[in-house]
């Protein structure tokens, strides 16, 4: 599994270690990952992600996951959650249609 966030698409940094003496190494930037379980409204199930700590804070403030993910760029969304992201627009028009 690679070390990238489902949603906003964050993934490790590369940069450096700096010592005392100013000795610089290569190092890596971790994103602050977790295992989480966000429900859709709109499909009325629960989906298991794996997301950012911050990510987690940007679903609330937008209003939920599908919102989120409506809101969300194409390129950042991993492949599943764009098929999710499909679903959930396809659900609200017909939604709002009827």
């Amino acid at each position: 599994m690679s070390w990238r966030c489902d949603l906003t698409g964050k993934k490790p940094l590369v940069g450096h270690k700096v010592s005392h003496s100013n000795i610089k190494t290569k190092r890596r930037f971790m994103p602050n990952l977790r295992n989480v379980t966000l429900m859709s409204e709109a499909l009325g199930r629960s989906f298991r992600v794996r997301v950012s700590a911050n990510a987690l804070r940007t679903v609330d403030h937008r209003g939920g996951f599908d919102a989120f993910l409506l809101k969300a760029k194409d390129d950042e969304l991993a492949p599943k959650m764009l098929i999710l992201k499909r679903q959930v627009a396809k659900k609200k028009a017909s939604a709002a249609a009827a």
